[in-house]
């Protein structure tokens, strides 16, 4: 499995699990980098994925979010 995605998976555990609150910022690129030692392309595919899963959206310049449901 890609990295970038067991990094989506654990970030979504942790949303499904209550770690990070709807409406709550997710960790940055930079954040996810240092944490999961990973490249910051790595860290934005993640981030993607998460997008695409439904589960966070972005506002440019502030970060991703945990979208309400």
């Amino acid at each position: 499995m890609p990295r970038w995605r067991q990094i989506a998976d654990e970030l979504e555990r942790r949303i499904r699990e209550g770690e990070y609150l709807p409406g709550t910022r997710v960790p940055s690129v930079v954040q996810i980098q240092e944490e999961f030692e990973v490249a910051s392309a790595t860290a934005q595919k993640a981030l993607s994925g998460l997008r695409n899963r439904g589960l966070t959206y972005t506002e440019p310049g502030l970060g991703s979010f945990v979208r309400r449901e």
